[in-house]
């Protein structure tokens, strides 16, 4: 992660259209909407109302009345892992999703219509990390981020990023910058000068059972106590919660198994 998590602030983001390649949405595809409804219900104070119904039943997850995050029903006929996965923003679906697969990714699904919302793909890159690719309409993206209960920062996990960044900085128009470490393979994503996104180059330590991937972080006003809340609303806890530069952190699954971080900023 970099200093500056996410697109919007401590205060929170405006609903204004995005630059092309800031992630702009976040979306978990889950076999029971009823269960993963109640447990980010309960850990991030989040309601629920009916969104797009294009790709099968779909909410909108609100905060304080704002929308954060969206969640839908698998569909019986692809396979897709119930996983957290960042939308990337574009003025145009269709070229961008030609310039993925020119550039050595996939289009799995779309470009289609959501209704008047926008136009979405769901792609993945030339290592098999899945993401999104959202033109806005009458919604643009999450309203608010960066405070508790709402997405703060995106993080592709792969084996290294010089195999990855030239992908997206292809399609999406990033500017780079690496990190300066001995010990640490991570560039951060810029657009117009802000980071927005992290690529965490593992080599070997990239769990095998997962394979490359999109990380999403929420915020939580306290660590350890969205862990305790995590175990008793039938989640689990993956790596316990540290300390870091850029607060304290930890890695969790809901019920279903999707994998997300949440983080406390320093006091």
């Amino acid at each position: 992660m970099t200093e500056s998590r996410g697109s919007a602030g401590p205060n929170g983001g405006t609903n204004t259209r995005r630059s092309p390649g800031t992630p702009c949405w976040v979306s978990l595809m889950v076999h029971s909407l009823t269960t993963t409804e109640e447990f980010y219900g309960a850990l991030f104070g989040w309601e629920f109302r009916p969104g797009p119904q294009q790709l099968g039943p779909y909410v909108r997850a609100l905060l304080d009345g704002h929308e954060v995050a969206g969640i839908g029903r698998l569909p019986t006929d692809r396979p897709l892992s119930v996983a957290w996965t960042p939308y990337l923003a574009s003025n145009d679906v269709n070229r961008t999703a030609e310039t993925v697969r020119l550039c050595g990714g996939t289009v799995a699904v779309g470009p289609l219509d959501a209704a008047d919302a926008g136009r979405m793909a769901i792609a993945s890159d030339p290592s098999g990390a899945v993401f999104g690719i959202w033109q806005g309409g009458a919604h643009v993206g999450a309203a608010v981020t960066g405070v508790p209960g709402t997405l703060v920062w995106n993080e592709l996990v792969t084996f290294d990023t010089a195999s990855v960044v030239k992908f997206y900085a292809t399609v999406f128009g990033y500017a780079q910058e690496p990190v300066v470490s001995a010990g640490l393979d991570y560039v951060t994503l810029r657009v117009d000068g802000r980071p927005v996104a992290g690529v965490h180059g593992m080599g070997n330590g990239l769990p095998r059972d997962r394979g490359p991937h999109w990380r999403t972080y929420f915020a939580v006003a306290d660590t350890d106590a969205a862990l305790h809340q995590v175990v008793g609303l039938g989640g689990q806890v993956l790596k316990p919660a540290h300390d870091s530069a850029h607060g304290r952190v930890a890695t969790v699954a809901d019920p279903e198994g999707a994998r997300f971080s949440v983080i406390q900023s320093p006091r």
